[in-house]
């Protein structure tokens, strides 16, 4: 046996053990990883305000406080205006029942012409195995609604406790972080921080405008139909379908439309219909743009993390995805090198010139010939001539040619060839005696 395979085969154990221990304790911690990215991310959104405040002489940690403090009165008297408010129309709602089922009755039987009564519907639904199996499993899970409600309220203490901590100490955080990394990494890290806490701002603005928008035109709605408690419900739709990935729409026109059908089962046609155009105008038209403004993604890049945040983590993926794709393609913007496009029709697309399309164009040249004006001038304009150039010459040519390749005629003031250059300072004169003839 060689002497390295004892020794390999205890540290492929050795690996395979530190494997499946790392496995089984990220699954039993993936409800804490998920509670701290949140709260990192919360205190990301909050990081500006509490610089802010920090700068005018306010202790980081007062700052910080003073902000969740902010955000736990709005919540509490947001649930608190909204429970009134739904325990209220629970209240009418059952107390109209009576009223609803006689009228949804009398329909039936115009319409079907059927002979149904109040006291046999009733009896019919509360003697039904369904509603009796649903009010003993209701009576049974009563104790784990409870246990799953104390539950939430400690995962959210965690998480804010966690968002205090991230919020209140971010610049010992960075520093502690710096410590370990040269320089130049330092420098990245810092880089990639600022762009998260830009990002994930921008992406919190956005939604809080979205929503606010949201808010007013359904607000404006519930009160032109007279629906009750119309500011609680335009809060409530503003909010809910903003912030609430995927489903937050559908949550957020459903009560709405309860509480518009107890006023006029109609007016919850009307809300229905409003709900859904008014949803395709900000998907199509509101959404991109103030999203191109605040976060800069594209709106089939952030339809896609949606779906893949959705997919890792549910609805804390759907909800953190956008801000964490954004902040990731800035980051990579910084330091991928881009290059100029060719001026290629297969990447710029086909454009036509402001006299008409190409094809117009050429034909146009065809017809006006080659010495027209207008005709742009060919490839070898411009070009020398060369001794094998037969082309005919123009009329400004003042050496013509002479039939038969013959060199021209040499002009009288040009100088003679041997011997007949005039010596300088001497006129024609003083050349000498001339032979007599």
């Amino acid at each position: 046996m060689p002497r390295w395979l004892p020794r390999a085969m205890v540290s492929a154990l050795l690996l395979i053990a530190c494997f499946q221990l790392g496995t089984w304790a990220f699954h039993r911690l993936t409800g804490l990883l998920i509670n701290v990215l949140i709260a990192f991310f919360l205190a990301l959104a909050i990081e500006p305000a509490v610089s802010w405040m920090s700068a005018r002489g306010m202790r980081r940690g007062a700052a910080t406080g003073l902000v969740f403090l902010g955000v736990l009165i709005f919540a509490a008297g947001f649930v608190t205006l909204l429970g009134s408010m739904l325990a209220g129309q629970i209240q009418n709602m059952v107390e109209d029942f009576p009223k609803y089922l006689d009228s949804l009755i009398k329909w039936v039987n115009g319409t079907f012409h059927t002979e149904l009564s109040r006291l046999e519907v009733q009896d019919s639904v509360l003697h039904s195995d369904w509603l009796q199996r649903y009010v003993r499993n209701s009576a049974s899970g009563v104790l784990d609604v409870s246990a799953q409600v104390l539950g939430g309220l400690f995962q959210l203490l965690t998480l804010l406790l966690f968002a205090f901590y991230f919020a209140a100490d971010g610049p010992r955080l960075r520093r502690a972080l710096c410590s370990v990394l040269p320089p130049a990494k330092q420098a990245e890290v810092l880089r990639a921080w600022e762009i998260a806490v830009d990002k994930t701002g921008g992406y919190l603005y956005s939604r809080g405008l979205m929503a606010l928008i949201s808010g007013i035109a359904h607000y404006i709605l519930f009160q032109a139909l007279g629906i009750p408690y119309a500011p609680a419900l335009g809060v409530w739709v503003g909010l809910v379908s903003q912030f609430i990935p995927t489903i937050g729409t559908y949550l957020a026109g459903a009560l709405p439309m309860l509480i518009a059908f107890t006023v006029d089962p109609w007016y919850a046609v009307w809300v229905l219909v409003f709900v859904v155009v008014y949803q395709q105008f900000e998907n199509y038209l509101l959404q991109p743009k103030l999203t191109a403004r605040t976060v800069d993604i594209h709106p089939a890049v952030a339809f896609g993390s949606v779906i893949a945040g959705t997919a890792l983590l549910g609805a804390v993926g759907a909800l953190v995805s956008i801000p964490a794709v954004a902040t990731l393609q800035a980051f990579l913007a910084a330091y991928v090198k881009r290059y100029d496009v060719t001026d290629d029709p297969r990447v710029m697309g086909p454009r036509t010139r402001p006299g008409g399309s190409p094809a117009l164009a050429r034909v146009r040249r065809a017809l006006r010939g080659p010495n027209e004006p207008g005709t742009p001038p060919s490839a070898d304009a411009g070009q020398p001539r060369t001794p094998d150039d037969t082309s005919p010459q123009t009329p400004d040519d003042t050496s013509p040619r002479t039939s038969g390749g013959a060199s021209p005629a040499p002009r009288d003031d040009a100088p003679p060839e041997d011997g007949g250059r005039h010596d300088e300072g001497k006129g024609p004169d003083d050349e000498g005696p001339r032979p007599g003839r």
